[in-house]
Formats: structure tokens, sequence, C-alpha cells
């Protein structure tokens, strides 16, 4: 089973794009790291402060290892983003089923 993280949170005041760059580059490390699918960053249509975080790893341990990877690698060299935060984040994770994740790139 994937495991699925889904994060959505919002920017302080005048914060927002300092966060966005941040998530944006831990999506990016995410990627290239053995045991993530995928990983994506979305914006709210209307409040774009409001973003939407989303990863898939093969495995919990993949998931694990790399948020662990996250937390000593990148959070102390640009300070983490919890700083950057309007208030605590809603996150979630979720199991799928390799057969489940289906990417249509057609338009």
């Amino acid at each position: 089973m994937y495991w699925v993280e889904t994060i959505v949170c919002s920017g302080a005041k005048g914060k927002d794009a300092k966060l966005r760059r941040k998530l944006q580059s831990r999506q990016e490390y995410k990627r290239r790291q053995p045991g993530c699918v995928a990983a994506w960053l979305g914006r709210g249509p209307e409040d774009r402060t409001m973003l939407l975080v989303q990863s898939v790893f093969k495995s919990q341990k993949d998931w694990n290892r790399i948020s662990k990877e996250i937390q000593t690698k990148l959070d102390p060299k640009d300070g983490g983003i919890e700083g950057l935060l309007l208030g605590p984040p809603l996150v979630g994770v979720f199991e799928l089923s390799p057969d489940e994740f289906v990417v249509n790139h057609s338009s």
C-alpha cells in the first residue's frame, strides 16, 4: 500500500511567499528520494495563501525515512516552516493501493 501524506496550511501574514518557497523545496527534495512516488504543492484558487501539500510514498518506512531526513537536513539549514504558519496545519496520512494511484496526463 502506498502512503499518501496530505497537509493543508496557510502562511502567516507577510510570510506566505517564504512558506511556499520552503514547502516547494521540501517537495523537490522528496521527489529526488527513493521511495517517493510523487510530490506536489497546490494553492487555493480564492485564497492564494492556503496551500495543499501532498506526497505519495511507496511505504510507511519510506515516508518515515524521508520525513526524518527533512527534519534533520533541511529544517536546521533553513529554520523549518513552523514560524511561517498562520496556525496549526491540517495533516493526514492515508493508505492507497498502487492500482488506485492513476495520473492521467491528457487534457
